[in-house]
């Protein structure tokens, strides 16, 4: 079983990640993900990147530009959020608002891409990864509107819609199974993601600058000693979540138990008033009074 031989991801994120000389680790994860190379070349500030103490599974957010201009959303998602949805929504139309001034023209809006790394099941599905963007479909022939240059005379040009539109990917952590061999760059990530391991043999730039970067030993004693405490404090909070859903399923599962007997008893009851018992024999043996 491959355990963790380097400083977990989500802890990197919230205290290492903010030097230029580890943007080649973040670019390398988000490479990965999009299938194209990416070149970060500076961090933006993210009002919600809480440093507090007890703050233990508060989001993490990383918030950078890459070489086109283009911003890139990170976020790591510890617990459960009903509105998760809703909050990467806002977030993303959040990012594009600030990043063009007040009488801009909107060729300065900026494409997004917002990357989401969780901790928790959201939905139901069979990948680990998934991606979404905005496409505009002919509703009677399901075609896909392109848009291109020869819409526009005398040489305006407009940029295609994939260039635009703000692009969503989701990665579930739990959804990936690290008992399997990773087969690809992205399948490391999930394996260093999830468990905090890393190969000696990686050959993936990014996780191979990450091994030397977040090595636990090279750790000194008093962040070692704050690191531990953190995944003391993350694994008995996971525990706490499961044996509060495995209690609230047991509950539930009990009440619908209940529920099924109290509905059997009637039927019962009826079956036998309308046999001709008595009204006291059929509270004997159901538990049910009839009034006649």
């Amino acid at each position: 079983m491959k355990t963790d031989n380097v400083i977990r991801f989500d802890w990197a994120a919230k205290n290492i990640f903010r030097d230029k000389a580890d943007f080649t680790i973040l670019q390398s994860l988000v490479s990965a993900i999009l299938g194209q190379e990416v070149t970060i070349t500076e961090l933006l500030e993210s009002e919600s990147n809480q440093q507090h103490e007890k703050d233990k599974f508060n989001r993490v957010d990383i918030k950078a530009k890459d070489s086109l201009g283009e911003i890139i959303l990170i976020e790591v998602q510890q617990s459960d959020d009903l509105n998760f949805l809703k909050r990467i929504l806002y977030s993303t139309a959040k990012t594009i608002t600030e990043h063009i001034s007040s009488g801009k023209d909107y060729e300065n809006v900026k494409k997004v891409f917002s990357i989401n790394i969780l901790y928790f099941n959201l939905g139901m599905g069979a990948d680990y990864l998934y991606h979404g963007q905005s496409e505009l479909t002919g509703v009677h022939t399901g075609d896909r509107l392109v848009l291109g240059n020869g819409n526009f005379p005398n040489g305006l040009r407009m940029e295609a819609m994939n260039n635009i539109f703000p692009e969503y990917y989701v990665l579930r952590v739990s959804q990936y199974d690290e008992s399997k061999e990773p087969t690809s760059d992205m399948d490391e990530w999930m394996l260093y993601l999830k468990v905090g391991y890393i190969s000696p043999e990686t050959r993936v730039p990014g996780l191979r600058a990450a091994k030397e970067r977040l090595d636990i030993l090279k750790m000194d004693p008093k962040e070692r000693k704050r690191y531990d405490e953190y995944r003391f404090d993350r694994h008995y909070d996971e525990n706490m979540l499961l044996a509060a859903r495995y209690v609230g399923r047991e509950e539930g599962l009990e009440e619908g138990l209940e529920k099924g007997r109290e509905e059997e008893r009637v039927v019962i009851a009826r079956k036998m008033l309308e046999a001709g018992a008595t009204p006291a024999f059929i509270k004997e043996v159901t538990g049910i009074e009839i009034n006649c």
